[in-house]
Parts: structure tokens; sequence; C-alpha cells
């Protein structure tokens, strides 16, 4: 799922606050090298459920 780019401007990374983009159906936070999962198009922004980008 694309997200809109008035979406990904209004979502924030958890842990640095950072401007998180989308790649691969993760949104990725290109600051602190996370990566966070979307399940049924919704990002599952929690520190819990993210990984290393």
């Amino acid at each position: 799922m694309a997200f809109s780019e008035d979406i990904l401007r209004i979502l924030a990374c958890p842990a640095c606050l950072g401007k998180v983009c989308e790649v691969e159906g993760f949104l990725i936070c290109p600051a602190c090298n996370l990566k966070f999962p979307v399940q049924d198009g919704v990002p599952v922004m929690l520190l819990d459920a993210a990984q290393d980008a």
C-alpha cells in the first residue's frame, strides 16, 4: 500500500521523531535506521515492532 505524501509528512519515528519514508512495505526512518511494518495497510509505529533497516 502506498501512503500519500500528506500522511508521510504527519508520521514520525517514535524513537527519534525523524521523518519516515515508505520502502518495500515498511516505513523506514533513515535518521536512526529503524523500519516499521505495515499490517493490513496500517503502520505499526511501535518501538517493540521496529527492526534494524
